[in-house]
């Protein structure tokens, strides 16, 4: 049985860090990622990492602020994010994917989704 398990979430302030984690279990990915709904508003993608390392960021600005890697050992991927603003509060949720080829951005490409954790980042 496949399960995505986030954690790492919480309330920060703004100029603050956070790292979030996600447990996969049952198997394992070519392609993982991060997305985020903030209220009101759609899911976003927020980055990637594919089975060779490489990685894909939303935008230039988060790839400056944000981190994402995977522990391949463990199973588990990571989101290291730095200077907080408060546009960043959101729930963030990790997904895999298991076509080695899928485009890493569209959410529809991932089979697997986590049950998501909270980021607050206020003010």
């Amino acid at each position: 049985q496949v399960q995505l398990v986030e954690s790492g979430g919480g309330l920060v302030q703004a100029g603050g860090s956070l790292r979030l984690s996600c447990a996969a279990s049952g198997r394992t990915f070519p392609i993982m990622g991060w997305f985020r709904q903030a209220p009101g508003k759609e899911r976003e993608f927020v980055a990637s990492i594919n089975w060779t390392g490489a990685t894909t960021y939303s935008t230039d600005s988060l790839k400056g602020r944000f981190t994402i890697s995977r522990d391949s050992a463990k199973n588990t991927l990571y989101l290291q994010m730095n200077s907080l603003k408060p546009e960043d509060t959101a729930v963030y949720s990790c997904a895999a994917a298991t076509n080695l080829w899928a485009q890493p951005t569209f959410a529809h490409n991932y089979a697997y989704w986590g049950q998501g954790t909270q980021v607050t980042v206020s003010s």
